[in-house]
Protein backbone atom coordinates (compact mmCIF):
# COMPACT_ATOMS: atom_id res chain seq x y z
CA UNK A 1 0.00 0.00 0.00
CA UNK A 2 1.78 3.78 -0.79
CA UNK A 3 2.58 5.35 1.66
CA UNK A 4 -0.24 8.29 2.82
CA UNK A 5 0.85 12.34 1.47
CA UNK A 6 2.82 14.29 3.56
CA UNK A 7 -0.02 16.49 5.19
CA UNK A 8 1.65 18.41 7.73
CA UNK A 9 0.94 22.24 7.63
CA UNK A 10 3.90 24.78 8.24
CA UNK A 11 3.78 27.46 10.90
CA UNK A 12 1.53 30.61 10.47
CA UNK A 13 2.96 33.07 8.59
CA UNK A 14 1.57 36.22 11.35
CA UNK A 15 -0.73 38.74 10.80
CA UNK A 16 0.71 42.19 10.67
CA UNK A 17 -0.90 44.86 12.01
CA UNK A 18 0.47 48.56 10.21
CA UNK A 19 0.47 51.96 12.19
CA UNK A 20 -1.82 54.20 10.62
CA UNK A 21 -1.23 57.58 12.00
CA UNK A 22 -4.09 59.11 9.79
CA UNK A 23 -7.35 58.11 9.13
CA UNK A 24 -9.47 59.46 7.10
CA UNK A 25 -13.06 60.10 7.38
CA UNK A 26 -14.05 57.22 5.11
CA UNK A 27 -12.37 54.73 6.87
CA UNK A 28 -13.75 56.41 10.37
CA UNK A 29 -17.18 55.54 9.03
CA UNK A 30 -16.64 52.35 7.80
CA UNK A 31 -15.19 50.71 11.40
CA UNK A 32 -18.51 52.59 13.59
CA UNK A 33 -20.70 50.51 10.88
CA UNK A 34 -18.92 47.75 11.06
CA UNK A 35 -19.34 47.84 15.13
CA UNK A 36 -22.93 48.70 14.62
CA UNK A 37 -22.47 52.46 16.31
CA UNK A 38 -25.14 54.87 15.34
CA UNK A 39 -24.44 58.22 14.58
CA UNK A 40 -26.43 59.69 17.47
CA UNK A 41 -24.95 57.42 19.73
CA UNK A 42 -21.65 57.86 18.84
CA UNK A 43 -21.29 61.41 19.35
CA UNK A 44 -22.64 60.75 23.20
CA UNK A 45 -19.99 58.48 23.85
CA UNK A 46 -17.25 60.33 21.95
CA UNK A 47 -18.61 63.69 24.15
CA UNK A 48 -18.59 62.15 27.52
CA UNK A 49 -15.28 60.22 27.28
CA UNK A 50 -13.03 63.36 26.41
CA UNK A 51 -15.16 65.76 28.68
CA UNK A 52 -14.10 62.83 31.26
CA UNK A 53 -10.65 62.49 30.71
CA UNK A 54 -10.06 66.74 30.06
CA UNK A 55 -12.32 66.59 34.06
CA UNK A 56 -9.86 64.16 35.29
CA UNK A 57 -6.31 65.70 33.88
CA UNK A 58 -7.37 69.05 35.12
CA UNK A 59 -7.64 67.68 38.54
CA UNK A 60 -4.73 65.65 38.44
CA UNK A 61 -2.73 68.83 36.72
CA UNK A 62 -1.79 67.13 34.27
CA UNK A 63 -0.49 68.68 31.17
CA UNK A 64 -2.19 69.24 27.80
CA UNK A 65 -0.32 66.72 26.29
CA UNK A 66 -1.28 64.16 28.23
CA UNK A 67 -4.48 65.34 27.49
CA UNK A 68 -4.05 64.61 23.50
CA UNK A 69 -2.16 61.32 23.83
CA UNK A 70 -5.85 60.15 25.78
CA UNK A 71 -8.06 60.98 23.22
CA UNK A 72 -6.16 59.79 20.35
CA UNK A 73 -6.07 56.35 22.45
CA UNK A 74 -9.54 56.59 23.27
CA UNK A 75 -10.81 57.53 19.81
CA UNK A 76 -8.97 54.55 18.31
CA UNK A 77 -10.23 51.74 21.20
CA UNK A 78 -13.82 53.05 20.12
CA UNK A 79 -13.37 52.62 16.40
CA UNK A 80 -12.62 49.06 17.15
CA UNK A 81 -14.97 47.93 19.65
CA UNK A 82 -18.31 47.85 20.36
CA UNK A 83 -20.22 49.88 22.89
CA UNK A 84 -21.27 46.82 24.47
CA UNK A 85 -17.63 45.27 24.88
CA UNK A 86 -17.13 48.08 27.60
CA UNK A 87 -18.33 51.00 29.32
CA UNK A 88 -16.99 54.69 28.24
CA UNK A 89 -15.99 55.60 31.52
CA UNK A 90 -13.77 52.49 31.68
CA UNK A 91 -11.99 53.14 28.40
CA UNK A 92 -11.30 56.90 29.13
CA UNK A 93 -9.63 56.31 31.98
CA UNK A 94 -7.47 53.56 30.40
CA UNK A 95 -6.63 55.81 27.70
CA UNK A 96 -5.79 58.36 30.53
CA UNK A 97 -3.67 55.62 32.39
CA UNK A 98 -1.83 54.90 29.08
CA UNK A 99 -1.53 58.52 28.04
CA UNK A 100 0.59 58.78 31.28
CA UNK A 101 2.93 56.47 30.69
CA UNK A 102 3.43 57.63 27.57
CA UNK A 103 4.21 61.31 28.14
CA UNK A 104 6.11 60.47 31.62
CA UNK A 105 3.57 61.76 33.78
CA UNK A 106 2.76 58.72 35.75
CA UNK A 107 -0.28 58.32 37.53
CA UNK A 108 -1.44 55.11 39.40
CA UNK A 109 -4.54 53.84 37.94
CA UNK A 110 -6.13 54.17 41.53
CA UNK A 111 -5.24 57.97 41.61
CA UNK A 112 -7.06 58.35 38.11
CA UNK A 113 -10.30 56.72 39.50
CA UNK A 114 -9.78 58.65 42.79
CA UNK A 115 -10.45 62.32 41.07
CA UNK A 116 -12.62 60.76 39.36
CA UNK A 117 -14.58 60.22 42.19
CA UNK A 118 -13.46 63.03 43.76
CA UNK A 119 -15.51 65.55 40.97
CA UNK A 120 -18.33 64.20 41.67
CA UNK A 121 -19.02 64.51 45.55
CA UNK A 122 -18.01 67.24 47.75
CA UNK A 123 -15.09 68.25 49.61
CA UNK A 124 -15.87 66.54 53.11
CA UNK A 125 -16.62 63.18 51.21
CA UNK A 126 -13.08 62.76 49.37
CA UNK A 127 -11.58 59.48 49.88
CA UNK A 128 -7.73 59.01 48.86
CA UNK A 129 -6.36 56.17 45.98
CA UNK A 130 -5.70 53.76 48.53
CA UNK A 131 -9.61 53.27 49.48
CA UNK A 132 -10.58 49.77 48.88
CA UNK A 133 -13.53 50.45 46.99
CA UNK A 134 -10.88 51.28 43.70
CA UNK A 135 -9.81 47.91 43.99
CA UNK A 136 -11.87 45.70 41.70
CA UNK A 137 -12.41 48.71 39.48
CA UNK A 138 -8.45 49.21 38.95
CA UNK A 139 -7.86 45.84 37.80
CA UNK A 140 -10.50 46.21 34.87
CA UNK A 141 -8.53 49.64 33.70
CA UNK A 142 -5.06 47.86 33.83
CA UNK A 143 -6.59 45.08 31.76
CA UNK A 144 -8.00 47.30 29.50
CA UNK A 145 -5.10 48.64 28.46
CA UNK A 146 -3.54 45.94 26.48
CA UNK A 147 -6.75 46.67 24.40
CA UNK A 148 -5.90 50.16 24.20
CA UNK A 149 -2.60 49.77 23.38
CA UNK A 150 -3.57 47.31 20.42
CA UNK A 151 -6.26 49.61 19.40
CA UNK A 152 -3.40 52.65 18.52
CA UNK A 153 -1.21 49.74 17.01
CA UNK A 154 1.47 50.28 19.62
CA UNK A 155 2.21 53.60 17.49
CA UNK A 156 3.18 56.14 20.19
CA UNK A 157 3.95 58.86 17.77
CA UNK A 158 1.72 62.24 19.39
CA UNK A 159 1.54 65.57 17.90
CA UNK A 160 0.85 68.52 19.84
CA UNK A 161 -0.69 71.22 17.68
CA UNK A 162 -0.87 73.62 20.71
CA UNK A 163 2.99 74.06 20.64
CA UNK A 164 3.01 74.97 16.81
CA UNK A 165 -0.50 77.20 17.89
CA UNK A 166 1.15 79.58 20.27
CA UNK A 167 3.69 80.48 17.77
CA UNK A 168 1.66 81.13 15.30
CA UNK A 169 -0.26 83.19 17.61
CA UNK A 170 2.55 85.42 18.50
CA UNK A 171 3.51 85.53 15.19
CA UNK A 172 0.40 87.05 14.23
CA UNK A 173 0.17 89.81 16.67
CA UNK A 174 -2.98 87.87 18.46
CA UNK A 175 -3.88 89.38 21.94
CA UNK A 176 -2.95 86.80 24.41
CA UNK A 177 -6.23 87.09 26.52
CA UNK A 178 -8.40 87.66 24.14
CA UNK A 179 -8.16 85.76 20.62
CA UNK A 180 -5.14 83.98 21.61
CA UNK A 181 -7.17 82.29 24.86
CA UNK A 182 -10.01 81.32 21.94
CA UNK A 183 -7.43 79.81 19.99
CA UNK A 184 -6.07 77.93 22.82
CA UNK A 185 -9.76 76.81 23.65
CA UNK A 186 -10.16 75.81 20.16
CA UNK A 187 -8.04 73.60 20.18
CA UNK A 188 -8.84 71.56 23.07
CA UNK A 189 -12.42 71.20 21.41
CA UNK A 190 -10.87 70.15 18.21
CA UNK A 191 -10.05 67.20 20.29
CA UNK A 192 -13.93 66.31 20.92
CA UNK A 193 -14.12 65.79 16.77
CA UNK A 194 -12.34 63.17 14.91
CA UNK A 195 -10.15 65.38 13.32
CA UNK A 196 -7.11 64.83 15.51
CA UNK A 197 -7.02 61.55 13.71
CA UNK A 198 -7.56 62.36 9.86
CA UNK A 199 -5.08 66.05 10.23
CA UNK A 200 -1.54 67.37 10.95
CA UNK A 201 -0.26 69.19 13.85
CA UNK A 202 -0.17 72.46 10.78
CA UNK A 203 -3.41 71.85 10.08
CA UNK A 204 -5.10 72.00 13.39
CA UNK A 205 -3.00 74.78 14.45
CA UNK A 206 -4.14 76.90 11.51
CA UNK A 207 -7.69 75.95 11.70
CA UNK A 208 -7.81 76.98 15.56
CA UNK A 209 -6.27 80.28 14.66
CA UNK A 210 -8.40 80.99 11.45
CA UNK A 211 -11.83 80.37 13.32
CA UNK A 212 -10.33 82.30 16.87
CA UNK A 213 -10.00 85.21 14.37
CA UNK A 214 -13.54 84.99 12.73
CA UNK A 215 -15.01 84.68 16.34
CA UNK A 216 -13.29 87.96 17.51
CA UNK A 217 -14.40 89.49 13.94
CA UNK A 218 -10.70 89.77 12.94
CA UNK A 219 -9.27 90.60 9.18
CA UNK A 220 -8.72 87.15 7.93
CA UNK A 221 -7.22 88.00 4.98
CA UNK A 222 -3.55 88.60 7.02
CA UNK A 223 -3.99 84.83 8.27
CA UNK A 224 -5.09 82.73 4.67
CA UNK A 225 -2.56 81.46 3.58
CA UNK A 226 -0.28 84.33 3.20
CA UNK A 227 2.97 85.58 5.75
CA UNK A 228 3.99 82.86 8.37
CA UNK A 229 0.49 81.29 7.34
CA UNK A 230 1.16 80.03 4.11
CA UNK A 231 -0.17 76.85 3.87
CA UNK A 232 2.60 75.72 1.34
CA UNK A 233 5.18 76.42 3.90
CA UNK A 234 3.28 74.10 6.43
CA UNK A 235 2.81 70.96 3.82
CA UNK A 236 -1.18 71.50 4.41
CA UNK A 237 -3.85 72.63 1.90
CA UNK A 238 -6.58 75.02 1.86
CA UNK A 239 -9.46 71.71 1.22
CA UNK A 240 -7.68 70.05 4.79
CA UNK A 241 -7.70 73.95 7.00
CA UNK A 242 -11.69 73.89 5.79
CA UNK A 243 -12.20 70.21 6.66
CA UNK A 244 -11.03 71.40 10.10
CA UNK A 245 -12.81 74.31 10.55
CA UNK A 246 -16.26 72.37 9.54
CA UNK A 247 -15.75 69.21 12.00
CA UNK A 248 -15.36 72.56 14.73
CA UNK A 249 -18.39 73.79 13.77
CA UNK A 250 -20.27 71.08 13.58
CA UNK A 251 -19.55 70.46 17.09
CA UNK A 252 -20.80 74.26 17.74
CA UNK A 253 -23.59 73.79 15.59
CA UNK A 254 -25.06 70.62 17.27
CA UNK A 255 -23.20 70.48 20.45
CA UNK A 256 -22.45 73.47 21.53
CA UNK A 257 -22.75 72.81 25.09
CA UNK A 258 -20.88 70.14 25.51
CA UNK A 259 -17.86 72.13 24.31
CA UNK A 260 -15.47 75.58 26.20
CA UNK A 261 -15.93 77.66 23.28
CA UNK A 262 -19.09 77.26 22.23
CA UNK A 263 -21.64 78.48 25.57
CA UNK A 264 -19.50 82.36 24.94
CA UNK A 265 -21.04 82.49 21.35
CA UNK A 266 -24.75 82.53 20.47
CA UNK A 267 -25.56 79.60 17.54
CA UNK A 268 -25.88 82.38 15.06
CA UNK A 269 -22.31 83.17 15.29
CA UNK A 270 -21.21 79.65 14.51
CA UNK A 271 -23.92 79.37 11.78
CA UNK A 272 -22.74 82.73 10.08
CA UNK A 273 -18.93 81.66 10.22
CA UNK A 274 -20.31 78.35 8.45
CA UNK A 275 -22.32 79.79 5.56
CA UNK A 276 -19.53 81.86 4.39
CA UNK A 277 -17.21 78.70 4.60
CA UNK A 278 -19.85 77.34 2.52
CA UNK A 279 -20.08 79.46 0.15
CA UNK A 280 -16.13 79.16 -0.62
CA UNK A 281 -16.36 75.61 -0.44
CA UNK A 282 -18.44 76.10 -2.98
CA UNK A 283 -17.04 78.03 -4.95
CA UNK A 284 -13.30 76.82 -5.19
CA UNK A 285 -15.10 73.31 -5.40
CA UNK A 286 -13.12 72.34 -2.19
CA UNK A 287 -14.93 68.49 -0.73
CA UNK A 288 -16.63 68.04 2.43
CA UNK A 289 -13.91 65.37 3.43
CA UNK A 290 -10.46 64.51 2.14
CA UNK A 291 -10.68 61.21 0.16
CA UNK A 292 -7.79 58.63 -0.16
CA UNK A 293 -5.99 58.43 -3.04
CA UNK A 294 -7.26 55.29 -4.04
CA UNK A 295 -11.22 56.32 -3.62
CA UNK A 296 -12.86 57.38 -6.65
CA UNK A 297 -14.22 60.97 -6.92
CA UNK A 298 -18.16 59.69 -6.94
CA UNK A 299 -17.70 58.47 -2.98
CA UNK A 300 -17.89 61.81 -1.73
CA UNK A 301 -21.40 62.20 -2.86
CA UNK A 302 -22.58 58.82 -1.78
CA UNK A 303 -20.80 58.15 1.34
CA UNK A 304 -20.93 59.50 4.44
CA UNK A 305 -23.92 61.92 5.54
CA UNK A 306 -23.00 65.59 5.72
CA UNK A 307 -23.87 67.27 8.69
CA UNK A 308 -26.73 69.80 7.70
CA UNK A 309 -26.61 73.95 9.46
CA UNK A 310 -29.27 73.73 12.42
CA UNK A 311 -30.13 69.31 10.81
CA UNK A 312 -28.46 66.92 12.60
CA UNK A 313 -28.09 63.50 10.61
CA UNK A 314 -29.44 61.20 13.33
CA UNK A 315 -32.66 63.28 13.55
CA UNK A 316 -35.75 61.63 12.81
CA UNK A 317 -36.04 63.34 9.34
CA UNK A 318 -32.93 61.00 8.57
CA UNK A 319 -32.98 57.81 10.84
CA UNK A 320 -30.08 55.77 10.77
CA UNK A 321 -30.99 51.99 12.02
CA UNK A 322 -27.47 50.27 13.11
CA UNK A 323 -26.94 47.14 13.12
CA UNK A 324 -27.01 44.44 16.12
CA UNK A 325 -24.10 42.54 17.39
CA UNK A 326 -25.02 39.84 19.94
CA UNK A 327 -23.19 40.13 23.23
CA UNK A 328 -22.53 36.01 22.69
CA UNK A 329 -20.46 36.42 20.28
CA UNK A 330 -16.51 36.97 19.98
CA UNK A 331 -16.24 41.12 18.80
CA UNK A 332 -14.92 40.52 15.31
CA UNK A 333 -12.91 43.54 15.31
CA UNK A 334 -11.06 42.86 18.07
CA UNK A 335 -6.98 42.32 17.00
CA UNK A 336 -6.68 39.63 19.81
CA UNK A 337 -9.24 37.18 18.20
CA UNK A 338 -6.78 37.09 14.86
CA UNK A 339 -3.99 36.09 17.79
CA UNK A 340 -5.88 32.66 18.31
CA UNK A 341 -4.85 31.10 15.28
CA UNK A 342 -1.48 33.21 14.49
CA UNK A 343 0.62 35.77 16.04
CA UNK A 344 -0.26 39.38 15.06
CA UNK A 345 2.85 41.88 14.91
CA UNK A 346 2.81 45.55 14.78
CA UNK A 347 4.80 47.45 12.63
CA UNK A 348 5.15 51.27 11.76
CA UNK A 349 7.16 50.77 8.70
CA UNK A 350 4.35 50.13 5.74
CA UNK A 351 7.15 49.57 2.74
CA UNK A 352 8.60 46.72 5.43
CA UNK A 353 5.41 45.12 5.53
CA UNK A 354 4.86 45.32 1.92
CA UNK A 355 8.50 43.64 1.06
CA UNK A 356 7.84 41.11 4.04
CA UNK A 357 4.42 39.90 3.17
CA UNK A 358 5.49 39.50 -0.52
CA UNK A 359 8.31 37.43 0.73
CA UNK A 360 6.95 34.80 2.81
CA UNK A 361 3.48 34.45 0.13
CA UNK A 362 6.75 32.86 -1.94
CA UNK A 363 6.63 29.94 0.69
CA UNK A 364 2.79 29.63 1.21
CA UNK A 365 1.74 29.58 -2.72
CA UNK A 366 0.69 26.55 -4.14
CA UNK A 367 1.99 25.44 -7.49
CA UNK A 368 0.32 23.01 -9.72
CA UNK A 369 1.35 21.96 -12.90
CA UNK A 370 -0.67 20.82 -15.97
CA UNK A 371 0.02 18.07 -18.34
CA UNK A 372 -1.44 17.01 -21.68
CA UNK A 373 -1.49 12.69 -22.16
CA UNK A 374 -2.35 11.12 -25.03
CA UNK A 375 -4.35 7.97 -24.02
CA UNK A 376 -5.00 5.35 -27.48
CA UNK A 377 -8.68 4.05 -26.88
CA UNK A 378 -9.28 0.71 -28.49
CA UNK A 379 -12.16 0.18 -30.38
CA UNK A 380 -14.92 -1.70 -28.64
CA UNK A 381 -15.01 -5.38 -29.55
CA UNK A 382 -18.05 -6.96 -30.39
CA UNK A 383 -19.22 -9.60 -28.49
CA UNK A 384 -19.76 -13.55 -29.84
CA UNK A 385 -23.17 -14.91 -29.32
Amino acid sequence: MAPAADERVGPHPSYIEVAKPYILQSAIQKCLDRIGMSEAKEDNVRLQGVTWIDNVRRSLQLPIRTFNSAVIYYHKFRLLHADHEYSWADAAAAALFSACKLEDTLKKSKEILCAAYNLKVPSNEHVSPDDPRFEGHSKMVIGLERLMLESATFDFRSRYPQKLMVKLTKASGFDKENSGKTAWNLSIDLYRTFAPLKQTTSTMAIACLELAARLHGMDVSRIVDVGVIEYKKWNTSRAEVMETLLDLLDLYTHHRTSSTVGPLYPLDTFISIRITLNQEATAANLPRFTLYASEPVQQQMNGTPKPRNGIDPTSPLTPLTPGTVSPSQAPTSAIGIRGQNGTVRFMLDPKRAQAETKEVEKYYKVEEEEYEVIVNIEPERRRVR
